[in-house]
């Protein structure tokens, strides 16, 4: 398929799609006439791309971790980086969770008050 249509399945710019060949994320085949032609399995790839960047990580990471994700070669160093990044994304899981908790607790307490007339503790002003 060409740039154009793997930008379309996949909801990416053919901007990024460039960069991700720039950063070596991707590799196309090139028509004698030299259009860029990507293989079914790269709307995938692109998704996986998409999600790694979403969860944090560098293109120049993303592109030490792809030979084990793809293809399942990994050393000792690769697997203590995956390690670490899940990891980290675990702290950033644990946040959203908490700030989603406290959302929940403000939104009872506001819900309580509407209910009852009283005014958000917020907004009522120092205690007298």
């Amino acid at each position: 398929m060409r740039i154009g249509e793997l930008a379309d399945r996949t909801g990416v710019s053919v901007r990024a799609l460039r960069y991700y060949e720039e950063q070596d994320l991707l590799s196309p085949e090139r028509s004698p006439s030299g259009q860029r032609q990507y293989p079914d399995s790269a709307v995938e790839r692109v998704r996986l791309i998409q999600q790694l960047y979403t969860a944090g990580l560098s293109s120049r990471v993303i592109v030490s971790l792809l030979p084990c994700v793809v293809d399942g070669d990994a050393t000792p160093e690769l697997l203590d980086r995956l390690a670490a990044e899940r990891d980290r994304i675990d702290g950033q899981v644990a946040e959203l969770v908490s700030t989603r908790n406290r959302l929940d607790s403000v939104i009872t307490g506001a819900t309580e008050n509407l209910r009852t007339g009283r005014p958000c503790p917020a907004r009522a002003g120092p205690a007298a």
